[in-house]
C-alpha cells in the first residue's frame, strides 16, 4: 500500500490504528482447518471473518472505492510533482552527424558535419508555473482528504452491516426462544381444554399466535441472509461466527454539547477539508491565469561543439560556451488571457459555494447525528425497563393463567409484548452504537481507537 503524505489537517490520521493492528486476516477457531481459498466472479473470498477487525481489514483491500480513491490520491502526488519538477534545472544535450555535399561557383566539397550541444536553463521568474504548483499542492491535499473521506464511510459502513448481522441474529434467536415459549403455553390451554378448564376460543388464540410467530421466525431468518449478504458483499469474506456485543457492555453517553461537536465538524470534516483545499487550488487557477500577463525570466547556460556555420557551412572547429538570461514579455494575445482569467474566476466562485454547500450539510447531518445519538440513548435506557417491566407482567400473567384469574388472550399477549421488547432493546443498542460512529465520522473526530474501542466491546460467541 502506498504511503500517504502527512497533512497538518488530516485528524490524526483517520483510523490509522485499525491499519496498524487489523492483522487477523488468518484468524481461524480453535482446532478448525483453514480451506483453500477461493476467489467468485467479483473477487469475493470463501474465507470466513469472526471480529470486527477481519472485516475492516479485509475491506480496506476489496473494497472498489477506496481503491480508486487511492490512485486519485497517486494521481494527484504525480502531478503535484510534475510541477515541481518543471521549476528545477533542465538540462538537455543534442548531438548530430551529418554527410554534407557542398557545391559552389569556386569547388565542390564533401565533408562530414559535427555538432554536440548541451544546455542548462532555470526558471528564474515564471508566474504561471509557481502559480499551478501551488495549485497541485492544494489538489494534492484535496485528494488525500477525499481518501480519508471514503476509508471513513467504508469502515462505518461496514460496521454498521456487522452489527445488522447481529441484530438479525439476536432477533431471530428471540423469536425461537418466543416460539419454545407459545408452544409450551399451546400445550398448556390443550391440556386445560381436554379438562375443560379453558374455552375453545382460548386453544384457537394460542394456536393463532402460535402461527403467528412461526410467520415472523421466517420473515427473520430471511432478513438474516440478507444481512449476511450485505456485509459479505462489503467487506469482500463470508461472516463465520461473529463476535456478539457484551450484555453488560455500557455504551458511554455524550458529554459535550451540539456546539462542541458542530464545531469540531466545521474544524476536521474531511469533505470541508477537501472543499478547502479545492478552493485554495481556483484560487491559485486565477492567480495562474493572471501570470500570463507577468514576463518570464529564465537563465540559460549553453556549451557546444561544431564544425559547422550557417546553412551547415563548414568551419573549423569550434568550441562554444554561452551564459544568458531570456526575458520574454508578452504583449498581445488576441484576448485569450483574459478569457482565461474570466473562466478561472468563475471556477473559484463555484469553488466557494460548493465549499459553503458542504459546510451546510455537514452542519445539518451533525446536528441530526447528534440528537440522534441522544434520543438513541433515552430509547436504550426506556427499552431497558421495558424489558424489566415486560418480563415480569408475562410471568404473573402466566401465573394467573394457571390459577384461572387471567385469560388465554391477555397471558399470549403478555408474552408477546416480552419478546417484542427484548428485540427492541436489542436493536436500540445497536443502533446506539451505529448512531455514535456516524457523529464522529461527521464530525472527523472518528479514529482507530475508537473502532478498536467498539471492537472490544465484542465477545467471542459460546461454542
Amino acid at each position: 500500500m502506498m504511503s500517504l503524505k502527512a497533512h497538518p489537517q488530516v485528524n490524526r490520521l483517520i483510523l490509522l490504528g485499525v491499519l496498524l493492528s487489523c492483522s487477523l486476516r488468518g484468524y481461524s477457531q480453535p482446532g478448525s482447518t483453514t480451506p483453500e481459498m477461493q476467489f467468485d466472479s467479483l473477487g469475493i473470498t470463501n474465507e470466513l471473518g469472526f471480529t470486527l477487525e477481519d472485516f475492516f481489514t479485509s475491506a480496506i483491500d476489496f473494497s472498489p472505492e477506496l481503491q480508486i480513491a487511492r490512485e486519485q490520491l497517486q494521481i494527484g502526488s504525480a502531478r503535484k510533482r510534475a510541477a515541481t519538477g518543471r521549476l528545477l534545472p533542465q538540462l538537455n544535450a543534442n548531438a548530430s552527424l551529418s554527410d554534407n555535399d557542398r557545391t559552389s561557383a569556386q569547388d565542390d566539397q564533401r565533408y562530414t558535419g559535427e555538432r554536440y550541444n548541451v544546455q542548462l536553463s532555470q526558471i528564474l521568474f515564471d508566474w504561471q508555473q509557481f502559480a499551478s504548483r501551488k495549485q497541485a499542492s492544494y489538489l494534492e491535499n484535496q485528494r488525500e482528504a477525499e481518501y480519508y473521506v471514503r476509508l471513513g464511510e467504508l469502515l462505518t459502513e461496514v460496521a454498521g452491516r456487522y452489527f445488522d448481522v447481529l441484530q438479525a441474529e439476536d432477533a431471530l434467536t428471540s423469536i425461537r426462544t418466543e416460539l419454545n415459549a407459545v408452544t409450551t403455553q399451546l400445550n398448556l390451554v390443550e391440556n386445560y381444554y381436554q379438562r375443560q378448564l379453558a374455552q375453545i376460543t382460548d386453544l384457537y388464540d394460542a394456536q393463532a399466535q402460535l402461527a403467528a410467530v412461526q410467520a415472523e421466525e421466517l420473515a427473520l431468518e430471511s432478513e438474516l441472509q440478507l444481512a449476511r449478504e450485505a456485509l459479505r458483499s462489503r467487506s469482500g469474506i463470508t461472516p463465520g461466527a461473529l463476535h456478539r456485543l457484551g450484555e453488560e457492555v455500557a455504551i458511554p453517553a455524550l458529554e459535550e454539547n451540539l456546539s462542541y461537536w458542530v464545531e469540531q465538524g466545521l474544524q476536521n470534516n474531511q469533505l470541508i477539508l477537501a472543499s478547502e483545499s479545492a478552493q485554495q487550488a481556483a484560487k491559485q487557477g486565477v492567480s495562474a491565469r493572471r501570470g500570463a500577463y507577468l514576463p518570464t525570466v529564465n537563465l540559460i547556460v549553453q556549451q557546444q561543439n561544431s564544425n559547422l556555420g550557417f546553412d551547415n557551412a563548414p568551419l573549423l572547429k569550434t568550441d562554444t560556451t554561452y551564459v544568458g538570461v531570456n526575458v520574454s514579455i508578452p504583449l498581445y494575445a488576441g484576448g485569450s488571457n483574459r478569457a482565461a482569467v474570466r473562466e478561472a474566476q468563475s471556477l473559484e466562485n463555484i469553488a466557494e459555494n460548493e465549499l459553503r454547500l458542504t459546510q451546510l450539510g455537514v452542519n445539518e447531518r451533525i446536528r441530526a447525528a447528534f440528537l440522534q445519538v441522544r434520543a438513541s440513548e433515552a430509547r436504550t435506557e426506556a427499552a431497558r425497563r421495558l424489558v424489566e417491566s415486560t418480563a415480569l407482567s408475562a410471568e404473573a400473567r402466566a401465573r394467573g393463567f394457571e390459577l384461572g384469574t387471567v385469560n388465554s388472550v391477555d397471558m399470549l399477549n403478555s408474552l408477546r409484548d416480552q419478546f417484542q421488547a427484548e428485540r427492541d432493546f436489542q436493536r436500540t443498542r445497536y443502533e446506539h452504537i451505529k448512531m455514535l460512529l456516524e457523529l464522529k465520522r461527521e464530525t472527523g473526530t472518528l479514529t482507530g481507537d475508537d473502532l478498536l474501542e467498539v471492537g472490544g466491546w465484542l465477545v467471542e460467541p459460546d461454542a
